[in-house]
């Protein structure tokens, strides 16, 4: 019995660890998507790595909404003892569990195929968007100059875009140590061959694989343990 209670109690105060975590990062997520620019400004290229690929801001308020709903089913389902509850918070957490290994996997055997894909998303927005949208071009230029790169492939992305169409250049960021006052030609560019953003960002996640696969088992610990001490209440329920 004593037992029983004890993991009632850290089911209950985990679970609102995770309420207020969810709450968090759904109020990030509003924040990026109605001011991503004084977002940017606060947090500075640490920020923009990953804002190239997705929209941010959507995907904080999903993690978040769902990180909000799984604390709360988890601490109402332990505290008032209800079964459903405490089963919904079991099968969520589950499927999330799945889907991550699915991800893990396809990152792991596909990431050539992954490339490809977040090529034909990411090269046809530089060419429309960059120069012209603030929130984009400011998302790029600080995520080029944090990890001294070029465009999501090289600086050939920028090719067919509005941008060198118009001025004739290329992001200084193009030409390895440019200055404001410097010119970066095609020529120039080609000359530096400065890496694309998606080449240094595997590359930073393979220099750090270790931390990296240390979190992610970590963070699979956490929820093998959550869906164990789940069904342990479930079961051990009138």
């Amino acid at each position: 019995m004593q037992c029983f209670k004890f993991i009632k109690v850290m089911m209950i105060l985990f679970n609102l660890l995770i309420f207020l975590c969810g709450a968090a990062l759904l109020a990030v997520g509003i924040w990026v998507s109605v001011d991503g620019t004084s977002f940017l400004k606060a947090f500075g290229s640490l920020s923009s790595s990953a804002m190239q690929f997705v929209n941010v801001g959507y995907f904080l308020i999903a993690a978040g909404a769902v990180l909000f709903i799984l604390g709360f089913l988890g601490c109402y389902g332990a505290h008032s003892e209800n079964k459903c509850a405490l089963m919904m918070f079991f099968s969520i957490l589950l499927l999330i569990f799945i889907a991550e290994i699915a991800g893990a996997v396809v990152a792991l055997v596909y990431t050539t195929m992954a490339e490809q894909f977040l090529t034909m998303l990411v090269v046809p927005a530089i060419e429309k968007d960059y120069g012209y949208q603030s929130d984009f071009t400011q998302v790029w230029n600080s995520t080029m100059e944090g990890l001294h790169c070029c465009g999501f492939n090289n600086y050939t992305d920028f090719n067919a875009s509005r941008f060198v169409k118009e001025n004739h250049l290329y992001p200084r960021y193009c030409c390895a140590n440019a200055t404001i006052e410097e010119l970066c030609t095609e020529d120039k560019a080609k000359s530096m061959n400065v890496q694309g953003c998606f080449k240094q960002i595997l590359h930073k996640i393979r220099a750090n694989a270790v931390t990296v696969g240390g979190v992610a088992v970590g963070v699979a610990a956490l929820e093998l343990a959550a869906m164990v001490v789940s069904m342990y209440l479930y079961c051990n329920l009138k």
